[in-house]
């Protein structure tokens, strides 16, 4: 019995001991000083990581205690929980870190959680229990330590304005045109023959002039005549039969445009130039042939540049020189004569008009380019409506339509129309941007990504986008690097989250955000972030005026904490 009483006494006291020095720890707790990293904490990447340093001086820590450390954010109306942390006393068989009661030491914690807007005003305190090594259930909690204040949400400022590509119409208002027809002279003759007035060719031509005389849209441009000889005989003979031949050329063809006045009016209407000796037709007749030596004259064109050394090799290829005299010369002698003429389309006014009155007698570029002519997001909804009603296999109207539909905020019929048009063009990067972009809008940043990588090439406004993930993702840097030199609110918001204030304010100036309510709130951030307190002071001031909403934001905008009691700052807020 005295044992067993005696045994009893040795607990007892070592049980008081023990608590005795929990509490001990309890007391000295603010003995233990942490480092928190960032301070006021930030939001990246929809989550607030802290990183905190801890340092236990000498003789506080018991060697037979666990100590468990939970980093919380509290606010109105609100916690969050951190992973918790824990160290334990030299004595304690765990897998804890563990600190020397008689030199102390340090810890290293890191975690993150997701993001809530109330965090914006919080503090951060650490929460610590603490219980002898197998007495869990006789835990002491110690009084909590508010170690940090608040939550900074600068990227949340981020707009989500997409970007969307329109697919271009092709209209051109002047459309050229060209005819084409030849004159073949027989050799050493520069006379135009009547057959060569009535071959199938020319008849063409004069059937097309008289086409273009009689269509009040089509106007005569000129006429291009190029003559020339073939290579055979000496060049100084060559040079004026060809000379000869674009002269005979032109006086043939004057005999159609006596009554037309672009020629009547313009004395370089019709030009023709001479080319002594045609060797690149030459090139191009023999290329095409089934000659036997063939490559062997190609070889000769290419090893010999004087004419008068190409000409007496290839004569020299006997049999070959007769098929050539036979049927590649004869090809050679001529004149090619070109009509030119410009098509002139629709005015803006006519295409509006026929557009009102019967838009499916314009053809799909032309209607496309409606769309243009008009000012509201419905007019141009409409025309595109219209376009992929009367040319659904064309997926410019449904995709033009959905870009419409993203800038009016209607991402329900965006999506609708948009996956017309990829259904038509799976592939199509234009289309495969817009998708990205009300996926963008819609906060699926991971899907936008996905897209927007295959949208590659599209446009600038992939990049644009991009940028909008990088910094939804925290890469601040790529965000910068996509945005390039673009001039908008989030170019600049990047640049103040890559802690570039200086290019940060130079982007916002020069965007169409300079002056508005958002311009002067980040613009005030920059003030802030470089200690300016005049920026800061007059941008807000600016923001609160074209927005009072503004001053509830910056009543809980950790970024201005330093002047929370500023009297200036207050009265703006107020």
């Amino acid at each position: 019995m005295k044992k067993f009483q005696f045994a009893s006494i040795v607990v007892l006291a070592l049980f008081i001991v023990s608590c005795g020095g929990l509490n001990k720890m309890k007391k000295d707790a603010q003995n233990v000083k942490y480092t928190v990293t960032p301070s006021p904490l930030e939001l990246h990447a929809d989550s607030v990581e802290v990183s905190v340093t801890g340092t236990i001086p000498p003789k506080y820590f018991n060697k037979k205690v666990i100590v468990e450390a939970t980093p919380v954010l509290k606010w109105d109306g609100g916690e969050k929980a951190y992973e918790l942390k824990k160290l334990q006393g030299e004595s304690v068989e765990d897998n804890n870190q563990v600190i020397s009661n008689a030199e102390g030491g340090s810890f290293n914690y890191t975690s993150k959680v997701p993001y809530e807007e109330g965090m914006r005003m919080s503090d951060l305190e650490i929460r610590i229990k603490g219980y002898v090594a197998g007495k869990e259930d006789k835990a002491v909690d110690f009084e909590p330590m508010k170690v940090a204040d608040g939550v900074i949400s600068t990227p949340n400022l981020v707009k989500l304005d997409s970007k969307g590509i329109i697919g271009k119409d092709k209209f051109q208002r002047i459309i050229p045109e060209t005819k084409y027809a030849e004159i073949l002279y027989t050799i050493q003759q520069s006379k135009v023959r009547s057959s060569e007035g009535r071959t199938e060719q020319m008849k063409a031509l004069k059937e097309y002039i008289k086409e273009v005389k009689a269509n009040e849209r089509k106007e005569f441009k000129g006429v291009a005549i190029s003559s020339y000889a073939s290579p055979d005989g000496a060049e100084d003979l060559n040079a004026p039969l060809s000379e000869k031949r674009g002269k005979s050329a032109e006086k043939f063809m004057n005999r159609d445009f006596r009554k037309v006045d672009a020629a009547k009016d313009n004395e370089n209407f019709m030009t023709y130039q001479a080319t002594a000796e045609d060797w690149n037709g030459f090139k191009e007749l023999v290329q095409a042939s089934e000659l036997k030596d063939k490559d062997l004259i190609l070889r000769v064109l290419s090893m010999q540049s004087d004419p008068v050394q190409r000409e007496a090799e290839i004569k020299n290829i006997s049999a070959t020189y007769l098929e050539l005299a036979k049927d590649i010369l004869p090809k050679l002698r001529r004149s090619k004569i070109n009509v030119n003429v410009d098509l002139i389309g629709y005015s803006d006014e006519e295409i509006k008009a026929i557009y009102a009155q019967k838009a499916d007698s314009l053809n799909v570029e032309e209607l496309l380019y409606a769309a243009t002519l008009f000012e509201g997001q419905d007019e141009k909804l409409a025309v595109y409506k219209k376009a992929s009603e009367i040319y659904a296999n064309d997926w410019r109207g449904f995709n033009n339509a959905g870009v419409v539909y993203i800038e009016k905020g209607d991402l329900t019929n965006a999506k609708a129309e948009l996956q017309k048009a990829k259904s038509i063009d799976a592939t199509n990067t234009i289309v495969l941007n817009n998708c990205a972009a009300v996926q963008l809008r819609e906060g699926n940043f991971a899907k936008a990504e996905e897209l927007l990588t295959s949208a590659a090439g599209a446009g600038k406004e992939v990049s644009y986008n991009m940028g909008i993930v990088l910094i939804k993702k925290a890469d601040y840097a790529g965000a910068v690097a996509s945005f390039g030199d673009d001039c908008s609110f989030d170019a600049a918001l990047a640049k103040v989250l890559n802690a570039d204030n200086s290019g940060a304010a130079k982007t916002i100036d020069c965007s169409d955000d300079k002056a508005t309510a958002d311009g002067y709130y980040l613009k005030a951030v920059i003030g802030a972030r470089n200690d300016d307190s005049d920026m800061l002071l007059n941008n807000l001031r600016a923001a609160v005026e074209k927005n009072a909403e503004m001053k509830t934001a910056a009543k809980t905008d950790m970024e201005f904490a330093k002047y929370f009691a500023n009297d200036t700052f207050k009265s703006i807020v107020e």
